[in-house]
């Protein structure tokens, strides 16, 4: 494979029957991913989606809303077009089976096929499930029910044309064996192929008489009839490729390099598809990868059961990039997932808002603070040699992380490994929250004398933050772009700027920063852990939109303070000390500690010791002032999970209002803050 290759990605064209869900939404980014990567690469590329108009499906929903099929149709296709414009999403041609151009290709095929001998009519009895519109045979049927939707079937007896599938079988076996990427991942290909090896292939029948069915293309050969939904959807991953503008050409894109589809479809792309393109003399795609299935709390998402999850909504709540990266990030593709808001706003806190955001914010104010907003100066090889390695070698190795991590994007992104590729992105985040910790450049910025050494690691933190801007940029584009503007780059999206591995150093000296918003807030979460869309529960924490603190009453001061040294600090005590205080349990039970997460802090103005911290315990913020600005530089807490008392009375100290007290080890002097080994989500009760 080389970049001057073309790329040609399709998802399944969407049964038409009701609005876009998660499922959709969760193919279409994906595929969305893979064609903005490619194109980044250099190649070719042509990503087609769309809509499947036809069947018995549709012309019973219509019916029931008392519309045309077509005008029912008409209806439903905006909502999947406006949603794919919401996620950011950008085919480059969406295909309706209700378009005249597919259905004349549609037509041509079929014609093709009859004259050649490979259709067929015969009087045919079987079982036929009306939501799959399929047939079956008397022992694939249980009770009366569908094998696979469970759906009750109803016995038909009809003449019908019959493609011949069966005597495709032996070649497809053997095409299977010989191309092992042809189905992805492999339980799906050894799935398709113990199904292939354990039975007769039989015939498939295409049409539907119109006595029974009228909603779809007529065959070209018998006005009575009308084509099977699945021949005729299967043929748009071609017919597009002849009449759908930029005018891309048949001999340009096809065969396809990747038929994205759920594993439930996996037989008719595997099975069907293929046989009809051994018909027609058509190579055969590249790449069938059959992803699973996004259940809900752990049940199947169904209208009845009414956990169907509604992209919309999770876009209004929680912001396109953060449900793209979601989806992608938190099941290796190709396996089932389970899908909670709960387990969203997790991964969106810890990954997202407390990593490559906090980053960003952390690291621009730092370059605010002591490079006047500017990016400062590194000598191009600094990073190179023994002298670097020794000086700085957690540099060294964030840099060198992130090339190992270039070079392996185009094995990632081939082999759909998603998530690894998102794991491997927070990783480099967190090596350079790692050097910043260490190298702790707000010491640096102290000493004149140690200039060099504070624009080195500035500068190290801003060009890996635009590096990581490049790679995520097919995932969370909005973020890319988000983090280039507030680092003062003009990049041109469009162009294949992944083409060549991206080098080292390439940020300019003197860029003006233009610092912004967060890029993803932290999301608000119940004390229960649970999420109410509809009175609103969930909701964006934002430094000026939390929810406040008199929302949830403070109980009166406990009688009994924290062994540990704690801030704010009122002034050192006179006189001899006193004896150990001694409590009961109940009275240590009144007091409640709690995990916070630190989001800003500053100085107090006319304080040496005293610091503001916003601080949020998940389903709150809060106002905390703290008495160790000696030990630690506001930009040092920012993202840190610290321990606070969460009871007591709000107090003012220097005209600011305090919600709480930090937690410290010391005496007369704070000596380290009250932390955690393991990631801890705020607000988690101490004990």
């Amino acid at each position: 494979m080389t970049n001057s290759q073309p790329f040609y990605i399709t998802t399944p064209i969407y049964y038409v029957n009701d609005v876009p869900h998660i499922g959709h939404a969760y193919t279409t980014i994906a595929a969305d991913v893979l064609a903005r990567y490619w194109r980044l690469r250099g190649r070719d590329v042509f990503f087609l989606t769309g809509l499947d108009e036809h069947g018995q499906k549709v012309q019973q929903a219509a019916a029931k809303a008392g519309v045309a099929p077509q005008t029912y149709c008409d209806n439903l296709a905006p909502k999947f077009t406006e949603l794919w414009k919401r996620l950011d999403i950008r085919p480059d041609a969406f295909i309706r089976t209700t378009d005249r151009e597919h259905g004349r290709i549609v037509q041509r095929y079929l014609q093709e096929l009859f004259d050649t001998g490979l259709i067929y009519k015969d009087s045919y009895t079987g079982w036929y499930c009306t939501f799959d519109e399929r047939f079956w045979t008397e022992k694939d049927v249980t009770d009366g029910l569908c094998p696979d939707c469970k759906r009750p079937v109803e016995q038909l007896s009809e003449s019908n044309y019959f493609f011949r599938m069966g005597q495709y079988q032996d070649r497809l076996i053997d095409h299977i064996k010989i191309h092992p990427r042809f189905i992805r991942p492999e339980s799906r290909r050894n799935e398709v192929l113990g199904f292939l090896q354990s039975q007769k292939l039989g015939d498939l029948s295409i049409s539907r008489p119109k006595a029974r069915l009228s909603w779809g293309i007529e065959l070209p050969f018998d006005k009575d009839y009308v084509t099977y939904v699945w021949f005729d959807a299967l043929v748009n991953y071609i017919s597009a490729l002849e009449y759908k503008p930029p005018s891309p050409s048949v001999d340009t894109f096809w065969p396809a390099n990747v038929h994205l589809v759920g594993k439930d479809i996996l037989t008719t792309h595997a099975v069907y598809w293929s046989t009809m393109l051994m018909a027609l003399h058509r190579p055969l795609p590249e790449t069938i990868f059959a992803h699973g299935w996004w259940t809900v709390n752990g049940e199947k998402m169904s209208k009845s059961r009414g956990n169907v999850v509604d992209p919309n909504k999770m876009l209004e709540v929680y912001g396109v990039d953060a449900f793209r990266y979601f989806l992608l990030r938190e099941v290796p593709f190709g396996q089932d997932g389970d899908f909670s808001e709960q387990a969203m706003a997790r991964r969106i806190n810890s990954d997202l808002a407390n990593g490559i955001g906090n980053l960003l914010s952390r690291t621009l104010t730092m370059i605010e603070r002591s490079c006047s907003g500017t990016i400062p100066d590194m000598p191009r090889d600094y990073l190179d040699g023994e002298d670097a390695r020794r000086k700085f070698p957690l540099l060294v190795q964030a840099k060198e992380s992130l090339k190992t991590l270039g070079n392996h994007l185009d094995e990632m992104f081939d082999g759909f490994e998603f998530s690894s590729f998102l794991l491997l992105v927070t990783s480099r985040v967190s090596d350079v929250d790692t050097f910043i910790d260490k190298y702790e450049p707000w010491k640096l910025a102290k000493d004149p004398s140690r200039r060099e050494e504070l624009d080195t690691v500035l500068y190290s933190a801003a060009e890996c933050l635009r590096i990581l801007s490049l790679y995520i940029l097919p995932v969370m584009p909005a973020t890319a772009h988000g983090i280039a503007e507030q680092l003062g780059l003009h990049i041109n999206w469009d162009s294949p700027f992944l083409k060549e591995s991206v080098k080292w150093g390439e940020l300019k000296s003197g860029t003006k920063i233009r610092k912004g918003n967060a890029l993803f807030p932290r999301v608000l979460v119940t004390e229960s852990g649970e999420y109410d869309l509809a009175s609103g529960k969930a909701e964006l924490s934002k430094l000026q939109g939390a929810k406040p603190v008199s929302d949830s009453p403070i109980p009166s001061r406990p009688t009994v303070a924290p062994s540990a040294a704690a801030s704010p600090a009122s002034a050192p005590p006179t006189g001899p000390p006193a004896a150990p205080l001694q409590i009961t349990i109940d009275e240590f039970m009144k007091v409640q500690l709690k995990t916070a997460r630190v989001l800003s802090a500053e100085r107090v103005p006319k304080s040496e010791k005293l610091l503001k911290l916003q601080v949020s315990l998940g389903s709150e913020q809060r106002q905390i002032v703290a008495g160790i600005g000696k030990k630690y530089e506001p930009e040092s807490l920012i993202g840190k999970t610290i321990v606070i008392v969460a009871n007591l009375k709000p107090a003012k100290l220097m005209g600011l209002e305090s919600q709480g007290m930090v937690l410290a080890a010391g005496d007369s002097d704070v000596r380290g803050l009250v932390t955690f080994v393991e990631e801890v989500d705020p607000g988690t009760k101490v004990k």
